[in-house]
């Protein structure tokens, strides 16, 4: 089966209460899967992931990080918990689909993030690369 991923969201974004131990968080669980935070302050990002201080509600929001394979989802799940989120679903196969290994964890403030290998790919590419281009016509 041929999948086209990657197509649907520009970003997503969630609004924390603390931003200090939700950067704590997302630092130790995207660092397991080998990437890395930018931004400081009141608010900071990875790829098509945003996160800022709350003006008001925070997100509750579930949502899955791609990880390479199967020690990936584990040194999430193990990252996560030592900085300070809340087992939702230790690691291992789930029956949503064959080869679907995955890991939940609920963030500082409750959303449910997760990690998922699904089995053997082929990836046309690793990663995209976007150059913004400057309009010829200027409105």
């Amino acid at each position: 089966m041929t999948e086209h991923l990657g197509r649907l969201f520009d970003h997503v974004h969630i609004r924390v209460a603390d931003i200090a131990a939700s950067r704590r968080f997302y630092e130790a669980v995207l660092g397991a899967l080998g990437h890395r935070i930018e931004g400081d302050g009141e608010d900071f990002w990875c790829d098509e992931f945003y996160v800022s201080a709350a003006d008001g509600a925070v997100s509750r929001l579930h949502f899955a990080f791609q990880a390479k394979d199967h020690e990936a989802v584990a040194a999430f799940h193990t990252a996560g918990l030592a900085a300070g989120g809340r087992d939702n679903g230790a690691p291992g196969l789930r029956d949503y689909h064959a080869g679907y290994f995955a890991a939940f964890l609920l963030d500082p403030d409750g959303n449910n993030v997760e990690a998922v290998h699904h089995g053997p790919t082929n990836r046309s590419a690793a990663s995209v690369t976007v150059e913004r281009v400057e309009p010829e016509d200027h409105p």
